[in-house]
Order: C-alpha cells, then structure tokens, then sequence
C-alpha cells in the first residue's frame, strides 16, 4: 500500500489586538481559538504581534515624541516563557491544536528592546519554536531588536513540516529557501493591516497576496497567510490629531486566505478591516504532483552551481566560559526554544541539519 500523507484542517484569524493591553488581547485570542478548534481546526494562526499590536505610531509621529508608546507597548509584551505564555501552552493543549501567534517579546536581559516574534505552540502545550523576525522593516527599526540564523527552522510533525516567516521576511528568497530547503510542507506568513491613506494609497493587501502565492509556487507548499485589523482601540490611543484619526479609522489594506501548493487561492478570504476565521484541509500529498514539475530543493536544482549557508549562531550578549563550559558547549540550547545546535560565534553551517 505504501506509505500515506497527513490531512489537516488550518485556520487563519484575521482579527483585531486590544490595543496595548496584552490580558485583555490574551482572553480574546483564547476565545478565538476556542471558536476555531471547535470548528474542527488542528492548527490556528494569528497575525504578526497580535499580543499586543503593530506600533503603528511610527508611521505617524516624529520619532522623538513616541517614546511612551514604546514604554506602553513594552509593558504590554510577552516574556518566554511567562504567564502569557503559559495560558496560551495550555490553550493549546486542552484543545490540542498547533498555536501560531505573534507577539512583542520582551527579553529578561534589558528593558530597551523588544522582538517581534512567532511562537509555534504544539498540541502538548510546548513551545517548539521562537522565531524572531530577522531584519525589522523600514520604520520598525525604530521598535524591534533583529533576529539571528537560530530559529530559521522547519519542525516536523504529524500534520506536516511546519515552517513561519513574519512579514517582510516572506519578500526575502533566502529566508524562504531556508525554510524550503528544510523540506517545510505548511508555511505561516503573518502580517498586520495598513492605514491605505498613510502611504498615499498604497495597498500592502496585494504585495501580501503576491508574496502567499509566490512561495506556495515556488515551494510547492500550502501557505498560511494571516493578517490583522485596525479597530477603535487603536484609534484611541494614538490618534491625538484629527489628521492621525483619520489616517488610522479610514480604508485599511490586508489579506488573509490560504494557498494551495503550486500558488493557487483555495479558500475564502475576509475583506480588509473585518474580522473574521477562514477554514482550508490540507493533504500534504497534493505536493507530490507540483513538486515532480518544479522541487527546488531537490531535482530541479543545482546545489553545486547554487547552495545557501546559514549561520546558526544566536544573537546574544553573553558567551560564557569556565564553570565546565568550553568555546564548544557554552550554549544551553534546551533554556530557549528554537534555538539549534551550539555553534562558535561566526561559525557557518549548511541548511541541512
């Protein structure tokens, strides 16, 4: 009979924070996926920070005078692990479904920087990836710290090989060829929604589509794709002018929906500025057929012309020595999840693990 694929159910959230107030953002994720594994959901995605939103405030202030958003914003983020954590490990266990969600993380080092990361929680109620966004876009510099090599990983499991990207990292082909050429089958690309009037009418909506379909084609994967809503929370606290109210309660840009290997939309979407859960089954054995025509990371390929090297170190400010730790074994993979194998700062290693 040969061997069989996995089947799942997915869904994507495309929803709204409670604007800077991470308990009260943390009880309706909760609700959300209550509603979403009720309906039959194995895996749930939510959109990039969604705990406890998009600093939106950047875009729209000179930067000298955002300083209490940012003190706000990191009052209101996520430490792992920590309380907000552990309610979300154990909504994912109760319910038993993969949990893929944005947040702000706040590190313990420092109180001045903070990530904007994806943890991928599974039905055991584990943290099983950390995945901080590599290189913050444009005015997110302003707000987020950058990511490393360490957590550019797929995980298999029984539904699938998991991989996410945040964003902008989804318009980067050698962070996409990372995550395909470690085999993943089911990618999470999340975003946030966009004021259209901001950039004088542009529709990050449709680069987003573009990019879901580009590496659902390219790698032959199903692609997850989430994004969020601008609602009257974040009208409150920081539209202080009449021109940022208007910026911010006008037309907003997103997509959600969920393509098929080979590019194809096949599910429903939510319009932009509405809330709303869409549903898609995946069958990892419909890769077989689009990956015989087009595996770029196998037979459609020329590793020896063309190969992509990944450092694997974590950013971090303290290497330790002594006390039975050499320049080899320094690291304690097992304190951070999606952190790899210890390597020496600098050191290179091929994709493959």
């Amino acid at each position: 009979m040969g061997d069989t694929f996995p089947k799942s159910k997915v869904a994507a959230v495309q929803a709204a924070p409670v604007f800077l107030d991470r308990e009260a953002t943390l009880d309706k994720t909760l609700s959300l996926v209550s509603e979403a594994s009720g309906n039959g959901a194995d895996l749930i995605a939510f959109p990039e920070v969604f705990i406890a939103g998009y600093p939106y405030w950047n875009r729209l202030e000179n930067v000298f005078k955002t300083t209490p958003f940012f003190a706000e914003l990191l009052k209101n983020a996520v430490t792992v692990p920590g309380p907000t954590t552990d309610r979300l490990c154990k909504a994912a266990k109760d319910k038993k479904i993969y949990l893929i969600i944005g947040i702000n993380e706040r590190p313990t080092n420092t109180l001045g920087t903070l990530y904007n990361t994806n943890l991928v929680i599974d039905p055991e109620g584990k943290i099983i990836l950390k995945h901080r966004k590599l290189m913050p876009t444009y005015a997110e510099k302003l707000v987020w710290g950058f990511g490393d090599g360490s957590t550019l990983r797929v995980l298999d499991t029984p539904l699938g090989k998991i991989g996410t990207l945040i964003c902008g990292e989804n318009a980067n082909p050698l962070a996409r060829f990372a995550l395909i050429g470690q085999g993943e089958e089911i990618h999470i690309a999340n975003f946030p929604s966009m004021p259209v009037e901001d950039y004088g009418g542009y529709a990050i909506g449709e680069d987003i589509r573009l990019r879901g379909a580009n590496h659902a084609f390219e790698g032959k994967v199903f692609n997850i794709v989430v994004s969020s809503v601008i609602d009257q929370t974040v009208v409150d606290k920081i539209g202080d002018t009449e021109e940022k109210r208007k910026i911010l309660s006008g037309p907003q840009s997103s997509f959600t929906g969920v393509f098929a290997p080979g590019g194809k939309l096949f599910s429903e979407t939510v319009p932009p500025g509405e809330e709303g859960i869409i549903y898609a089954d995946c069958d990892i054995a419909s890769i077989i057929g689009p990956k015989l025509r087009h595996d770029v990371a196998g037979q459609y390929n020329r590793f020896d012309v063309l190969s992509l090297n990944i450092n694997r170190t974590p950013c971090q400010p303290i290497f330790e020595y002594g006390e039975g730790k050499t320049p080899d074994n320094r690291l304690n993979i097992e304190e951070t999840p999606g952190i790899g194998p210890n390597r020496k700062p600098g050191a290179r290693s091929q994709n493959a693990e």
